[in-house]
């Protein structure tokens, strides 16, 4: 059951969004969407944190900024400092 969960929600968030070109394309997707689902992705099991955990940042840190992620299907928001958005 665990595994067809997995396999619909990689289709439901991913798959369905993108044309696969070659096999080669699919495993640079599969492999930008693991990444983006064990660093970015908030888990309702896991206290809205990630497999591998991030820091949380404290409010009025700097503007939230998007982060694209999985080619801009998906994104991650983080806040930073006014000095790093200008480098």
């Amino acid at each position: 059951m665990y595994a067809e969960r997995v396999i619909w929600m990689i289709g439901r968030e991913c798959l369905d969004h993108v044309i696969i070109l070659s096999e080669g394309h699919l495993r640079r997707i599969l492999n930008k969407y693991v990444d983006y689902y064990n660093r970015s992705r908030t888990h309702y099991a896991l206290e809205q944190d990630c497999p591998i955990s991030r820091p949380s940042q404290p409010l009025g840190e700097g503007k939230v900024v998007a982060i694209p992620m999985v080619g801009g299907l998906h994104h991650r928001y983080e806040r930073r400092a006014d000095d790093e958005m200008s480098a």
